[in-house]
């Protein structure tokens, strides 16, 4: 039996390359969508080639890219655009990530496909927007979480701003901002039964993640909040981070009192009940405290002696530790596309849904996708040997 997938049926465009709108599109086909990856015969998407390496191909490639086919066509020539059009005729979705005004001197700007296809629902990603000052400005995801404010609530309070652990610009501001963003539109396409443009910006994406951070600021009620002294980054002790006996570390966030009174009970200390909060002199020697007391067990017996409690404290786990946490395990978090490729699941694919397909050869859909716009064998071979476009295997 096929899987029944929310989004069968949908026919996505991508141009993007590398993490954001790729990630973006990964989801839409892990959701049932047939993506059509449309890159350059000359290379393709550059995340193809960029270590670690399995074979020829990026692991990064392989898990970005599975389950959609590729299109290797050169949209600087007046043949590839009219292939990339007749696409954009037929798609519900189409995802670009070039500098803004990119497309439309290459003729596949939303105006102009808007009027082949009105229900398109175009999403163009991009690091500071389609318009404003920085709209041509190059980036990547330290940029924008920088100019956002991101970066300089991150680390402790008297060093410099820490390196992001995760691409939170082009995941969460540039990724699930552009679905968020194409799932309203395909909504409001059934009512009035046509398309839209999106405009994502990552610099803007990431400063929504400042909400609560800067709530209190701008509603004119508080000071901006400084790196290390807000209440989630360090401005108390029973949220915060605690290295243990063996150099591993425990993530403490019993923030409520009940999860307080229940740490403090779990680990015999009646003397700090009472010293949740407080001023910062009183805040600054239940940190020490607790680091001591952290201090006194190896990383495994805290997950032991804690298991049971209700206190909102956690192993901080090594990324190669994440596979094989029951958690993970339980939650299938973990899969294998077709070819026995192991990835993360985006989280909305549902756990027992079929093996999605491999990462494509670059160009290994494109006979496929060229047949079904209607070009005839002789057509296509005319276009291979003009070098517009590529076929399987001639990488």
């Amino acid at each position: 039996m096929e899987d029944d997938l929310p989004l069968d049926g949908l026919k996505v465009i991508d141009f993007t390359r590398l993490l954001p709108g790729p990630y973006a599109s990964l989801v839409l086909a892990d959701l049932g969508a047939d993506v059509v990856k449309v890159e350059s015969p000359k290379g393709g998407d550059y995340l193809r080639w960029i270590p670690p390496l399995d074979g020829k191909l990026s692991y990064g490639f392989k898990a970005l890219n599975s389950g959609k086919r590729s299109l290797a066509v050169d949209l600087k020539r007046p043949e590839g655009v009219v292939i990339a059009r007749k696409l954009a005729e037929g798609a519900d979705i189409l995802l670009e990530s070039f500098r803004p005004g990119v497309m439309a001197r290459l003729g596949l700007g939303y105006d102009e496909l808007k009027k082949l296809n009105p229900r398109l629902i175009y999403c163009a990603i991009s690091g500071y927007g389609q318009d404003g000052p920085y709209r041509d400005r190059a980036g990547h995801d330290l940029n924008y979480q920088a100019l956002a404010g991101v970066l300089g609530m991150a680390g402790p309070r008297h060093s410099k701003p820490a390196l992001p652990a995760a691409q939170l610009a082009d995941l969460g501001a540039g990724a699930l901002f552009s679905l968020t963003g194409i799932l309203a539109a395909l909504y409001r396409r059934e009512r009035r039964g046509e398309g839209e443009f999106i405009d994502v910006s990552m610099t803007d994406g990431s400063l929504a993640f400042l909400h609560m951070a800067l709530a209190g600021h701008l509603g004119g009620g508080a000071p901006a909040p400084e790196r290390g002294g807000d209440t989630l980054t360090g401005g108390v002790a029973c949220y915060d981070i605690y290295e243990t006996k063996d150099g591993r570390y425990m993530a403490f966030a019993a923030l409520e009192p009940k999860f307080w009174v229940s740490f403090c009970q779990a680990v015999k200390r009646p003397d700090l009940l009472s010293r949740q909060f407080g001023r910062a002199a009183q805040i600054e020697q239940t940190r020490e405290d607790l680091a001591t007391l952290f201090k006194s067990k190896t990383q495994d017996e805290w997950v032991k002696a804690l298991s049971s409690v209700d206190a909102c404290c956690e192993p901080v786990l090594a990324p190669g530790e994440v596979q094989d946490h029951p958690l993970h395990v339980a939650r299938k978090n973990i899969i294998e596309d077709a070819s026995g490729m192991k990835r993360l699941r985006s989280p909305l694919r549902p756990a027992s849904a079929s093996p999605p397909g491999p990462a494509p050869v670059l160009g290994s859909g494109t006979t496929e996708v060229l047949r079904e716009l209607g070009y005839r064998a002789d057509d296509i071979e005319s276009l291979a040997r003009e070098g517009v476009i590529l076929y399987p295997g001639e990488t």
